[in-house]
């Protein structure tokens, strides 16, 4: 055991960076939310509140509307949003671990299928209007929001003693299908754009880059895709060849699609050590 706390204690020690995924460029956003950015924790782990990251599609209610957080406006039934509050809300539509394809899809449909979306939640995890910091105005609208709908839900912040505990909680959730933690200062106020007072950690980096070509397999792999060759933002060219379902490989990305990749740290050379792929970015 104290082999394993010692190594989730270096990942919270050095992974407490992280790489935003944005949905539009940047400062492109249509609704003026706060974001998470890159960040390392400042002062006491007690001075955060910690909830799970929820792999869903970020929702902006803005009293009367849903919206993505690019602006685009998110058709649901209308008794999905029947009773929700008159003033705007920051969350995440959501439907459970792993089903992150399963909600995009939803979202991005101009007529909404309603059996499906009586699986989805709308997790609450911050309140734009409030001019309280984060720490009262969680605890106010965790009660004011409580039961109001079926479909609403505000998501449970946690306190940690201490980085052992952080690491705990970070083990738990990953290993029971979570992708991270998110940590939020509780003396923050809500401020539109990057704010260092909110951090994701996950055991892992992720990022984005454009799919340039396609490389083929060999082996068992042969007549499927073997590689991805992708670029970053910054020009850096490099391959991915894990990470893709069977499907995948007989379907993969297109050419110019953007996708999300995990990898854990960088080489000596600046790429991406043990690159693997995770999904196509949402057009939302």
């Amino acid at each position: 055991m104290k082999t394993l706390n010692r190594k989730w204690g270096e990942l919270a020690l050095f992974l407490l960076l992280f790489m935003s995924l944005p949905s539009v460029a940047e400062g492109e956003d249509a609704k003026s939310i706060q974001l998470a950015t890159n960040a390392e924790i400042e002062g006491e782990i007690t001075q955060y509140l910690i909830s799970e990251k929820l792999d869903g599609v970020r929702g902006f209610w803005d009293g009367e509307q849903l919206y993505t957080r690019s602006g685009l406006r998110i058709v649901t039934p209308d008794w999905f949003t029947h009773h929700f509050p008159t003033y705007p809300l920051d969350g995440e539509l959501w439907m459970g671990r792993g089903t992150f394809e399963q909600v995009s899809g939803l979202v991005r449909r101009k007529t909404p299928l309603e059996s499906e979306w009586k699986k989805v939640t709308f997790m609450v995890f911050d309140f734009p209007d409030s001019k309280l910091p984060f720490g009262q105005r969680y605890q106010f609208y965790v009660k004011a929001l409580a039961d109001i709908s079926p479909y609403l839900s505000v998501i449970e912040q946690i306190q940690v003693a201490n980085v052992e505990q952080l690491d705990a909680k970070l083990a738990l959730v990953v290993k029971g299908g979570g992708e991270g933690l998110m940590l939020h200062k509780q003396n923050a106020f809500y401020v539109a754009g990057r704010n260092r007072n909110l951090i994701k950690l996950k055991p892992f980096y992720d990022a984005e880059a454009t799919v340039i070509a396609h490389l083929p397999g060999k082996g068992q792999f042969s007549g499927l895709l073997g590689a991805l060759l992708v670029e970053t933002p910054e020009g850096l060219r490099f391959k991915i060849g894990t990470g893709f379902s069977l499907e995948e490989r007989r379907q993969p990305p297109k050419l110019g699609d953007i996708i999300t990749y995990k990898y854990l740290g960088l080489t000596q050379k600046g790429t991406p050590r043990f690159a693997s792929f995770l999904r196509v970015r949402a057009s939302q």
